[in-house]
């Protein structure tokens, strides 16, 4: 099992869009995800800084980074396009985060 984290940038004032929108994940991109062998999925934001941090459990060599070509996921992009940071595709702007510390 990997542990894999991240980090996004939401726009300001847009929490509570951010929020109803993740409460109400369709049912569709759940699944995707796993099937995709993630089994856990946190995001937490820094309310200072507008950082979300990301952090997942992933069974396999994936996780939801690597569903980009898929069409549900790109879907997602263009729904949450216009309350965060993004790529020229829609994709969000995400930094990888090393892993310096473990207590299991």
């Amino acid at each position: 099992m990997q542990r894999l984290a991240f980090k996004m940038k939401l726009n300001p004032g847009q929490k509570e869009a951010y929020t109803k929108r993740h409460n109400e994940l369709w049912p569709e991109l759940h699944a995707l995800l796993k099937e995709n062998g993630v089994s856990e999925y946190s995001i937490f934001l820094d309310e200072e800084t507008h950082t979300l941090f990301a952090f997942q459990k992933v069974s396999g060599a994936g996780g939801s980074q690597d569903l980009a070509s898929n069409e549900i996921v790109k879907k997602w992009w263009d729904f949450m396009a216009d309350i965060m940071e993004t790529n020229p595709d829609n994709s969000p702007v995400s930094v990888s985060l090393e892993e310096v510390f473990y207590m299991p």
